[in-house]
């Protein structure tokens, strides 16, 4: 599904790489984690994928997603597979929302620039999908700061989610959120790509919490892929001394 290949990146003004050398896979349905502290080059990764590192950004190397090297495809290219078949779920939900528009507005703004979806099949696809994130259909007429934090998170899927998309990049999506919310949040990502049939690639700081829900974890450091493993062994038997830190941070 998803193969990155020595992918490095680099800042300009920046002496070192925020990526380096870089390569792991994310099989077809998979739901995977990417962890690692902040600054440790995971999101990244991610931003290289959609083709929105910040300017003086530039990746080099291969990230490979349906026969097609992203790093290699024009704007253009990009955009098309953005939303359609590869979606985000940025790191803290406000980031997903204007405050001048309501949640639903948001959603029907993605369906008639993606799909062409108008009026009443638009708002019925809306309610749809605010059901699926485990939200009252009624939220569509809210706005972002009518929402609590676990309920913007919860739109922030939805939003996703509209056109259907196969892999699902998900940057730390429990941020800012307490114990019981973040545990709700794993708990529908892990259900929709069950039901959905989903490819995950979650990144996120907590490799307890990554364990939870993941199949397989590959922990970064400096911008490198230092430990790689089935999250019961890295919880259990973590061999580089990173691993063993995070997992000793928890104890």
């Amino acid at each position: 599904m998803l193969n990155v290949e020595e992918l490095r990146v680099r800042y300009a003004g920046q002496s070192h790489e925020a990526v380096s050398g870089v390569s792991f896979d994310v099989p077809q349905g998979a739901f995977v984690g990417l962890v690692g502290e902040s600054g440790s080059g995971k999101t990244s990764v991610v931003m290289a994928a959609l083709g929105l590192l910040p300017a003086g950004g530039v990746a080099t190397g291969a990230i490979i997603f349906a026969g097609q090297n992203l790093l290699a495809l024009d704007e253009e290219s990009l955009r098309r597979l953005r939303w359609k078949k590869i979606a985000l779920v940025p790191q803290g939900a406000q980031n997903s929302f204007t405050p001048v528009k309501t949640i639903g507005a948001h959603i029907e703004e993605v369906l008639r620039v993606h799909l062409r979806l108008r009026g009443g099949a638009a708002k019925a696809r809306v309610a749809e999908l605010l059901t699926e994130a485990e939200l009252d259909a009624a939220v569509a007429r809210r706005y972002p700061h009518e929402l609590s934090g676990g309920q913007k998170q919860r739109a922030a899927i939805a939003l996703a989610l509209a056109c259907e998309p196969s892999l699902l990049l998900a940057d730390e999506p429990t941020t800012a959120l307490d114990v019981i919310t973040q545990a709700g949040i794993l708990g529908l990502l892990r259900r929709l790509q069950r039901e959905k049939r989903l490819t995950v690639l979650l990144v996120a700081h907590d490799l307890p919490m990554a364990a939870s829900v993941c199949s397989r974890l590959f922990v970064m450091k400096d911008g490198r892929l230092v430990e790689r493993g089935a999250p019961e062994d890295l919880l259990t038997a973590p061999r580089h001394p990173y691993t063993r830190r995070l997992v000793r941070a928890i104890l």
